[in-house]
């Protein structure tokens, strides 16, 4: 079986965002297989996916550790598609043969039928700040319900269409954050004036019913990573599910997600964010800032 994977190396991002986790290079030496590290500076190469025989995908936000398979909130995706797989194998090519991060992620995100389900494939930086605004289309769509599993909420399309959403007495909208990446995102627009206009739309979207996970802050020290890393959006049946925070910085990152039109996945994805919530205490930034 020929095999061939990249990864990502040199990031040593302050909090609130933490870094994947540092790469064992003397054990991917020791595969003996072709690899490649891409430079996350200075954007992340923050895929989580694998092809396999050009037929079958397996993607999502969850990171190869044991902190991420045993301690930490994910979601992950399993498709059987060769023209899907095509899509993934054209973007795994970008990024192996350019190493770099902000020239890959130019994969058209057209449609593919599997199943009889509509699913799209989007990669960033290519289509970065187009998938931010086609998740804040299908919120601005939504009729029924709006559920949200991501560690931070900043990208401004998102956050500019839940605001005008939340108070719309004919839409159930509600989600979970991570409490202490948040935190921090809140804590640098107060320093940073550019960006502070954004704190009234977050503050806006958390009177719905957001919850906050009291996860351990990023260290570099060897701490429990046992952050809320599961990164979802329903809207109404569309799901969008990936590698993909909902920030500007998943924007320039090299991310995939997959948009998913299904009824049964988005009840079974919707049940999940409420689960997720329902472990958690609100989360409002206040309570961040005490």
């Amino acid at each position: 079986v020929e095999v061939r994977f990249v990864y990502n190396v040199d990031h040593r991002n302050p909090v609130p965002v933490p870094p994947p986790p540092e790469p064992d290079a003397q054990l991917i030496v020791s595969l003996g297989v072709p690899a490649r590290p891409i430079a996350g500076v200075p954007d992340l190469m923050h895929h989580k996916y694998a092809i396999r025989d050009r037929t079958a995908v397996w993607t999502g936000s969850m990171n190869w550790t044991d902190d991420s398979f045993a301690i930490q909130e994910n979601v992950v995706a399993t498709v059987n598609s060769p023209e899907l797989a095509a899509r993934y194998a054209a973007d795994f090519d970008q990024l192996w043969n350019t190493r770099e991060v902000e020239r890959s992620g130019f994969v058209e995100p057209s449609p593919v039928s599997v199943n009889g389900t509509t699913i799209r494939a989007w990669f960033t930086p290519g289509y970065g700040a187009a998938l931010s605004a086609r998740i804040a289309k299908q919120i601005a769509l939504a009729r029924r319900r709006v559920r949200i599993c991501s560690p931070v909420l900043t990208v401004a399309p998102v956050l500019a269409a839940l605001a005008q959403r939340v108070f719309d007495s004919n839409l159930d909208l509600a989600g979970c954050v991570d409490a202490p990446q948040l935190q921090g995102v809140i804590h640098q627009w107060s320093l940073n004036g550019n960006v502070f206009w954004k704190l009234p739309l977050l503050e806006q979207v958390l009177a719905a019913p957001f919850s906050g996970k009291p996860s351990t802050p990023w260290e570099p020290e060897d701490v429990p990573h046992d952050f809320m890393h599961a990164k979802v959006t329903v809207a109404d049946d569309v799901v969008f599910t990936g590698s993909f925070n909902l920030s500007h910085s998943g924007e320039e990152n090299a991310e995939d997600v997959l948009e998913i039109h299904d009824r049964e996945i988005a009840d079974q994805l919707a049940a999940y964010v409420d689960e997720v919530r329902a472990l958690y205490p609100p989360f409002t930034p206040s309570s961040a800032n005490r």
